[in-house]
């Protein structure tokens, strides 16, 4: 008979070992997964499947292409100035304001144009007023074309000569009537001489008033050509009032493009000339990058080439361009050639001055498997990237090693292969092995 020992209580310690070994087989029932979660083997204690949504890896062209590193710059940059000298009498902008096209940034004081405006258009109101004066002294015809017939001077003068030839046409043929009358012997020649001398007579007053109808239409002329020359005058008068308007427009300084005010040196009440910064004006839309590409890239580069960068204040972002100019020189110390890029920036992320990562498009490239970006998990303690590959509704590890980005996608360049299916929600309750339900 076996000696059973018993403790203060009436417990015996055959009892008490049978209940820790229990317990020891209990604990024993649950076992570590590969990434320090635990599982259940127990059929009674097993966790249902994990919910999860999946996809299937896809392989795609993966393009050629050439990294290389730049800053950004403006698309344009000004200093702009003013067209006239003045003192400052408004700014309208600050550091960091973004401006439209043409909206005021700064105004001069406009008294002085003002007053050169006034004073050129009177003058042209005094131009006018001799214009009509002339007119109304010469007479124009209804169409505002010159008419001599319509001056009174020349209108008299020609009824002189009218009359006058018309007396020398009565003179003429009394004289040829009385001319025949001699030859018939019918008149006596003093008679005949008495009409011959008053034709004379009549052709002598014919001559004349010819002399001043002649006279009064040059006169006329002349009138004509003062209403002309006054005429220039309101020609030249309205030049100045043109250029007065101008000078006093130009009192008001206009952004000459869209952009964002980087500085703004001038302040109210200052003397500025055309020479003198009022704001300086960047246009950062879009932006462009100055590119230094290996010598033995650059054949591989041509305009129009896409270009995409990163830069560090988005690192999660990927901005999109096309190459515009190409340097035709090589740097005899760096062996690289100048590459610009223009970059689509219409939310206005990007700065200038940024330093970025840029990737040329080349010929070329290779296939690749992407998965979507909801499917990375980035582990945090390991600083490595997992993903979940689902296999016959078992959860498998993977640790994955990253490419490129298209889009919502995101290229593995090892871990994953084309077609398998992972999952792409609730990785943070996957752990290798465990059971997922689709």
């Amino acid at each position: 008979m076996r000696n059973v020992f018993f403790l203060r209580d009436g417990r015996s310690i055959s009892l008490l070992l049978l209940l820790a070994a229990a317990a020891l087989l209990a604990g024993c029932g649950r076992t570590g997964s590969a990434d320090g979660r635990t599982a259940t083997t127990g059929n009674e204690s097993e966790p249902p499947p994990i919910q999860v949504t999946v996809a299937r890896a896809e392989s795609r062209n993966v393009p050629a292409f050439i990294q290389a590193t730049g800053s950004l710059v403006a698309d344009e940059a000004s200093n702009v100035a003013p067209k006239v000298a003045g003192k400052v009498s408004n700014v309208s902008v600050n550091v960091g304001q973004f401006v439209s096209q043409g909206v005021e940034i700064a105004r001069i004081d406009d008294r002085d144009a003002r007053l050169e405006l006034a004073s050129a258009e009177a003058s042209v109101k005094q131009a006018i007023a001799a214009v009509r004066q002339a007119e109304a002294r010469l007479g124009l015809s209804p169409n505002g074309r010159f008419d001599a017939s319509l001056i009174p001077e020349v209108r008299a003068a020609n009824a002189a000569y009218e009359q006058a030839l018309a007396e020398f046409r009565q003179a003429e043929a009394n004289e040829k009537r009385y001319r025949d009358l001699v030859e018939t012997g019918d008149v006596s020649m003093i008679t005949y001489e008495q009409f011959r001398t008053a034709r004379d007579t009549a052709r002598t007053r014919v001559n004349s008033a010819k002399e001043q109808l002649d006279a009064s239409v040059n006169t006329a002329r002349q009138s004509n050509a003062a209403i002309q020359s006054a005429q220039a005058s309101v020609e030249a008068a309205q030049t100045q009032v043109n250029s007065a308007r101008q000078a006093l427009a130009d009192t008001i300084i206009r952004a000459p493009f869209s952009g964002f005010v980087s500085d703004r040196p001038t302040a109210v009440g200052e003397f500025v000339t055309s020479a003198s910064v009022i704001a300086t004006l960047l246009r950062t839309n879009p932006m462009k990058i100055q590119i230094q590409v290996a010598e033995a890239d650059v054949p591989s580069v041509t305009i129009g080439r896409s270009v995409s960068l990163q830069v560090d204040a988005y690192r999660d972002r990927r901005f999109a361009g096309v190459v515009t100019a190409i340097n035709p020189s090589i740097d005899s110390t760096s062996r690289a050639a100048t590459v610009e890029a223009s970059i689509d920036n219409s939310d206005n992320s990007l700065r200038s001055g940024m330093f970025a990562t840029a990737r040329i498009i080349k010929e070329g490239g290779g296939p690749g498997v992407f998965v979507p970006k909801s499917a990375i998990y980035n582990d945090q303690p390991t600083q490595s990237y997992r993903a979940f590959v689902i296999v016959e509704g078992i959860a498998r590890l993977r640790v994955i090693q990253l490419g490129l980005e298209e889009g919502e996608f995101q290229q593995i360049l090892s871990g994953i292969e084309a077609d398998e299916v992972v999952a792409t929600s609730s990785l943070e309750q996957l752990y290798e092995g465990a059971k997922v339900a689709v």
